[in-house]
């Protein structure tokens, strides 16, 4: 049975935070708001919680394409490559924003992504995310919840995503009601910006 907190965006309260925290640090797995869809998350350096969110999504764990909740740009450099300082403005010019970036990954990727040669970086514009990953010490790998043949209300008011994802997570986050449109990823590992999806960022920053 999963645990529903309510949190509040313009002000997460820390003992909440804390809490998802704590779950997040067991292996748990948090269903949490952003600034486009609500996400499935999990830390990064739980391999067994990784694995239970490869099982959900049907999924290989290795081929799974899944972006890296940051709180800001600080800790970029701890998985990704070094990156030009056009890219670098390009960042700071879109984030915190609903923008995916996908970046060249380092070495320093946690085992299951070694074998990948980039990463899907997300700084969401929502307090509640960043909070997460502040208090947490490192980032969320997280996957958005939406299916395609989905009821929109499902993805979008949290007391049904609660309802609908009850028996495979261990917190669901009420952070109010969620868009329906995801993020739009810009492939910028090449050093050329390339859209991938057009989505809820506006490509009027390329």
């Amino acid at each position: 049975m999963a645990e529903f907190i309510k949190i509040y965006e313009e002000n997460p309260n820390p003992k909440e935070i804390n809490r998802v925290v704590q779950v997040l640090r067991k292996g748990g797995l948090v269903i949490y708001p952003t600034d486009t869809v609500y996400g499935l998350g999990c830390d990064i350096t739980n391999t067994k919680a990784l694995e239970k969110i490869a099982r959900i999504k049907g999924i290989k764990l290795a081929k799974a394409n899944w972006s890296f909740i940051c709180a800001d740009l600080s800790n970029l450099s701890d998985y990704v490559r070094q990156i030009d300082s056009a890219t670098f403005k390009l960042l700071k010019r879109a984030l915190p924003g609903p923008y995916t970036f996908i970046l060249p990954g380092n070495t320093n990727l946690p085992k299951e992504f070694k074998k990948k040669k980039t990463v899907g970086i997300r700084v969401p514009d929502n307090n509640i995310a960043r909070a997460l990953v502040k208090e947490l010490g490192n980032p969320i790998v997280s996957t958005s919840i939406r299916d395609d043949d989905d009821i929109l209300e499902y993805t979008t008011d949290p007391e049904l995503i609660h309802e609908k994802w009850d028996n495979l997570v261990d917190v669901v986050i009420d952070g109010g009601y969620g868009g329906n449109v995801a993020s739009t990823i810009i492939d910028v590992s090449s050093g050329e910006p390339e859209l991938v999806r057009e989505g809820k960022g506006s490509i009027e920053i390329l």
